[in-house]
């Protein structure tokens, strides 16, 4: 059973985000499940480095990770998947079977450890969105990729 993990560096989110990934996450069934996990924002005191902020971020995101994790960080720069895209790496990822943790940086973005550490970088839109709302399209984008695997009704592509 494949194992994926959202990761995100974030504040206590609004309810309608939690609500929204949970319902996707429970939808998820069989041949893999998905969780969420956050790493609290690091202080950014006025004139700090920013810098310093996204180390602490990413430092608690490594930490976090699965051991053997397969690694997909969410950015602009990344590539943007199809969702027949997406239901192909998720058939290849459950087929190798290690883990696999999706990265959200926190406000100012991922930190360059956790980029280089990244055997995936997946972008899901040019815009800028906000990080719960991240995680809520992430977790409704794999369950859309696994209804293609599995043949299931909600994906009419």
């Amino acid at each position: 059973m494949l194992k994926l993990t959202i990761l995100a560096a974030t504040r206590r989110q609004p309810a309608w985000i939690e609500d929204g990934y949970a319902d996707y996450a429970k939808r998820l069934r069989g041949r893999c499940t998905l969780d969420a996990k956050s790493v609290p924002l690091a202080p950014r005191p006025a004139g700090a480095p920013v810098e310093r902020a996204v180390a602490v971020e990413g430092a608690r995101l490594l930490a976090a990770l699965p051991p053997g994790a397969h690694v997909v960080a969410l950015r602009e720069q990344g590539a943007a998947w199809t969702t027949t895209a997406l239901a192909a790496k998720l058939d290849g990822w459950m087929t190798k079977g290690a883990p696999v943790a999706l990265l959200i940086g926190g406000p100012d973005g991922l930190a360059a450890e956790c980029v280089a550490r990244a055997n995936e970088h997946w972008s899901l839109s040019p815009l800028t969105l906000p990080h719960g709302l991240v995680k809520v399209i992430v977790a409704e984008a794999l369950y859309r990729a696994w209804s293609v695997l599995e043949r299931h009704p909600y994906h009419r592509a």
